[in-house]
């Protein structure tokens, strides 16, 4: 590997890197208390309120149930609006923080439904409000798969970054189309391909021994 090639790689790395880090850390501000809200509001919730849960729950679905190829080109008119650009990293982060989102907030939801709901009752038998139930029930103990969830979610970055890379996104997608296959060289996309596989175990795996301490404790 030349040194030309490899500063490209790892400039490029780091691209990804930030991109996926920061969109999950919007994911998660944002998919969480709505992960929360599915939960509290469904039949039979600590606050009950079924047409909002209906309203929420049809939105989520709406945004997840779209490409995201095809979602980065739909809100190009937003993503200009923010960053004042519709290509580059920082222009790919608003696509990636959307489709972030409901993803987790359906994973967060599910996480939260594992929760014993004796444990629940429990807490309101003694008198326990709802914002209680949740930050101090709900929450804690749902730590194992809410991070499951998070790593989860961050292995589909990648690979949306990935994809980014298609309408100049920034990132080792940019360098895999750009570089691998528009110009033909295989090197270049073998070892974009690599690179990509690598981190999803190392973060994969980093995960998952996450998940195993939280749960031991």
């Amino acid at each position: 590997m030349s040194a030309a090639l490899f500063d490209l790689l790892f400039n490029s790395l780091l691209e990804t890197l930030s991109m996926v880090a920061v969109s999950t850390l919007v994911g998660l501000a944002a998919g969480l208390p709505l992960g929360v809200i599915l939960v509290v509001t469904d039949r039979g919730g600590i606050v009950e309120n079924w047409p909002v849960n209906r309203v929420l729950g049809v939105i989520i679905n709406a945004t997840r149930s779209t490409p995201f190829i095809i979602l980065m080109v739909a809100v190009i008119p937003i993503t200009r609006s923010i960053v004042g650009t519709s290509i580059g990293t920082a222009a790919a982060l608003v696509p990636l923080s959307i489709a972030a989102t409901p993803f987790l907030a359906r994973l967060i939801e599910t996480a939260l439904r594992e929760v014993d709901r004796g444990l629940i009752e429990a807490a309101q038998a003694m008198g326990a409000s709802p914002v209680q139930i949740v930050t101090r029930v709900l929450l804690p103990e749902a730590l194992p798969g809410i991070v499951a969830a998070v790593t989860i979610t961050i292995v589909s970055l990648i690979g949306y970054s990935a994809m980014a890379g298609a309408i100049g996104g920034g990132g080792l997608g940019d360098v895999g189309i750009r570089y691998g296959y528009q110009r033909f060289n295989v090197e270049v996309m073998l070892t974009v391909i690599a690179v990509l596989i690598v981190l999803v175990q190392c973060l994969q795996s980093a995960g998952d021994f996450l998940v195993r301490r939280l749960s031991k404790r």
